[in-house]
């Protein structure tokens, strides 16, 4: 999803990732850079199991890739949740012997059988974060300050040529369609079309769409108000302390990356270690410290110091999160008129 950069393929060990003679590996592939280096290293000398690891830098190039060649050989996958929702309904996943994985208990409950998969039969929720308003203090006074708090102040005049938005047509129309008192879920073609013309009322007031390169942008206060994710406005603040996020008063997106087994996997028990390993808590507490998102294993959390677990950038209390909804998938339909508006909303600005 999102504040990755552009694909990088990684490979752990000595043999180009599509030799699977050997049956003592695993195949991963995932957003890049979500995995740290020294995990893989750490599993691979604790189990003696190689991972020939990938990395993929969007969910329709992972989900394309894996449509095109059924038998590829992957074996561990990480779809964010609506493609978790949209491949687990096309048969594209494997149901989750739970007996095989004994750490799943540590995740948090909080993220556990969401709408995506109500009983979360096919996926394990890994990392995760919140879309919101991130603000230069700098630049405002407390008063102004104060009335950052809504998606609607995008509409303000006053920051013509200012803003900061996603690269992202569902996170930017999931904007507008909180603006109008809609689910960013929403799929009604009357509802898109009102969200559009939204976003038309605001595209005077934008400066630059940006995914890649989102952390660099605020800390040079390249924009000083926008949209970002939470982890990337969090990484910023550490060398620019003037930095906020602030969670919409209209709700907001919770996004969340989950780790999966593709079908037919062909080491599907190596698959489950893999996995396993990944859900031991000390192990999702250097995932999680290391690439500064937050974890859904409550366990890795609690072992956090205190600076980083009661931060609510990072980690915001439970009743806030309530606000905010997970992307589900909305169907081919509408996530085509979603490109289509997204397109010409961007010829416009």
């Amino acid at each position: 999803m999102r504040f990755f950069l552009s694909c990088i393929l990684m490979l752990i060990g000595l043999f180009p990732f599509f030799s699977f003679a050997n049956d003592n590996v695993v195949n991963v592939y995932t957003w890049s850079q979500e995995i740290p280096h020294s995990v893989i290293k750490q599993f691979q000398t604790e189990t003696g199991i190689k991972v020939n690891y990938t990395a993929f830098d969007s969910n329709e190039a992972m989900y394309a890739k894996l449509r095109t060649n059924k038998h590829i050989g992957y074996d561990v996958i990480e779809p964010s949740s609506y493609y978790i929702d949209r491949m687990r309904q096309e048969g594209m996943l494997e149901k989750l012997d739970k007996t095989k994985l004994p750490n799943f208990v540590h995740l948090d409950p909080f993220f556990t059988n969401l709408s995506y998969d109500p009983h979360s039969q096919y996926s394990i929720p890994y990392i995760w974060g919140v879309t919101g308003i991130f603000i230069n203090k700098n630049y405002f006074s407390a008063e102004k300050l104060s009335q950052v708090n809504h998606w609607s102040t995008f509409l303000d005049k006053n920051y013509v040529n200012q803003l900061m938005l996603l690269d992202d047509a569902r996170e930017v129309f999931s904007m507008a369609l909180r603006m109008l008192g809609y689910s960013v879920n929403d799929s009604n073609p009357a509802h898109i079309k009102e969200a559009y013309l939204k976003l038309k009322e605001l595209i005077s007031n934008v400066r630059l769409f940006n995914t890649d390169a989102v952390i660099s942008i605020l800390i040079d206060e390249d924009a000083y108000i926008g949209m970002a994710w939470n982890g990337d406005l969090f990484k910023a603040s550490l060398e620019n302390p003037n930095l906020a996020f602030v969670y919409p008063k209209e709700g907001f997106e919770i996004w969340i990356d989950n780790f999966a087994i593709v079908k037919q996997a062909p080491h599907l028990e190596n698959a489950y270690k893999f996995l396993n390993f990944m859900l031991r808590p000390d192990i999702a507490k250097i995932v999680s410290m290391s690439i500064n998102y937050s974890t859904a294993n409550l366990a890795a959390l609690n072992l956090m110091p205190s600076a980083i677990k009661n931060n609510d950038i990072l980690y915001p209390p439970h009743q806030l999160l309530l606000k905010g909804e997970v992307q589900k998938d909305i169907g081919k339909q509408a996530s085509s008129l979603f490109e289509n508006y997204w397109e010409q909303l961007k010829m416009e600005g």
